[in-house]
């Protein structure tokens, strides 16, 4: 990736898709190397949503509410975003591969720390550090993918590599519950740094054998970071693309966060079994991630953002109404095949935000989903505390109603 400066040419790209100079297949190499950042999301994905099924567990062995030990999810969501402001500049400079393995290998380092802290206070700081080792991870591997495929073929590519994230949703989720149940929370932790430790130890082995992702001299130039921040900001396409997905992170995952203490607080389930149920959000994404190809020729991205907010929307109407635990298993994996059918449009979007400085233009775009995650947990958590999820998932559906269909008017005028 070039250094220079982003100037006009980063003005007249980022209003309209625009072709990088990559092959059109990936190459052997670059097809294993895609398999293990698919594994290192994977890692990720499990770490940011285990705790959502072990609220309950952890709140009662630190005697606080669920909205209080939420704060291990709001401290891990702060630090993923907030991390973004660094890891993108040095991505740029040193290798986005060399930032990866070494984000995966520090995650795994401080979840480890985790699952040994006697006090909540503490283990919501060790979750701080993971999310700062685990930020590295899904930006930087989808700047990666936008470096060395077109713009044109990007989304299902992009797609494929989601399917690791996906399981990681639903390992996340159900190893959260059922893990939890049998062998506590501390084990759990234990489990899900053995997967970023392998994770980052196979991206170092591959790195070395394809020589993919050689470790650069350079450093992070800061204040041309800065300057290119705000260039970026300048472009009123990426501040759409920006508001978007801090709305869909505010609402999707403020709302999810609750989902399985809702759950075991309403209709009285075990937290196994509301793992298992919260797991389901990843078979509806890995739908998507099946049928992205067809998806995405059939119904174009206004059609992937207006169908998926509509799956979101009902999904978490259902939640808020259903008389039956039951209803839960459908309303989330509906939940799942829309929200990647809307999220996967925003990050294919996002790739070319920014041609010339993809790794801070992704970094930006985390950095935002995550702020907003963390936002949205922290405004739901009293919410919680007081009234139950109900009110949550109904504003959480009209939030992502209103998102999604006025990014799709912004959307169809720049395709116009």
């Amino acid at each position: 990736m070039r250094d220079r400066p982003l100037g006009a040419e980063l003005r007249a790209n980022s209003d309209k898709p625009v072709s990088t100079p990559a092959a059109s297949d990936l190459t052997d190499s670059q097809g294993r190397m895609l398999v293990f950042l698919s594994f290192s999301a994977f890692a990720s994905a499990t770490n940011l949503r285990i705790c959502d099924s072990l609220l309950p567990q952890i709140a009662n062995e630190f005697s606080v509410t669920v909205g209080n030990a939420a704060a291990v999810v709001t401290a891990f969501a702060i630090s993923y975003g907030l991390a973004q402001i660094g890891a993108g500049p040095l991505a740029d400079a040193r290798g986005k591969l060399f930032m990866i393995s070494a984000g995966s290998l520090m995650a795994g380092v401080m979840t480890l720390a985790c699952a040994a802290m006697p006090q909540l206070i503490s283990l919501v700081a060790f979750r701080f550090l993971a999310g700062a080792g685990a930020a590295a991870v899904i930006p930087l591997a989808m700047a990666w993918i936008g470096d060395v495929v077109p713009y044109e073929k990007r989304q299902p590519i992009l797609a494929r590599f989601l399917s690791g994230q996906i399981m990681g949703i639903v390992c996340g989720q159900a190893m959260g519950g059922i893990l939890g149940d049998f062998a506590g929370w501390r084990v759990t932790m234990l489990a899900v740094a053995a997967l970023h430790l392998v994770a980052g130890s196979m991206l170092i082995v591959e790195m070395r054998r394809s020589g993919l992702g050689a470790v650069t001299a350079g450093r992070a130039r800061w204040r041309q970071s800065a300057i290119s921040t705000a260039r970026v900001f300048q472009t009123p396409w990426v501040r759409v693309i920006l508001a978007t997905v801090f709305i869909e992170g505010f609402a999707m995952f403020g709302a999810f966060a609750f989902v399985g203490s809702e759950l075991h607080a309403r209709f009285g389930i075990s937290l196994s079994t509301a793992g298992v149920m919260l797991a389901t959000l990843g078979v509806g994404a890995m739908i998507y991630s099946m049928t992205a190809p067809t998806l995405v020729a059939r119904l174009r991205q206004p059609g992937l953002v207006r169908y998926g907010s509509l799956g979101l929307a009902g999904g978490y109407l259902t939640l808020a109404v259903m008389p039956s635990a039951w209803f839960a298993v459908p309303a989330i994996m509906v939940m799942g095949l829309g929200f990647y059918m809307f999220h996967n449009t925003l990050q294919t979007n996002a790739t070319q935000m920014a041609p010339e400085a993809r790794g801070l233009a992704m970094s930006l775009f985390a950095f935002t989903l995550f702020v907003s995650q963390s936002v949205g947990v922290a405004v739901a958590a009293p919410i919680m505390d007081r009234w139950g999820g109900r009110p949550i998932f109904v504003v959480s559906a009209l939030l992502l109603l209103v998102a999604a269909q006025w990014f799709r008017s912004r959307l169809l005028v720049r395709l116009a």
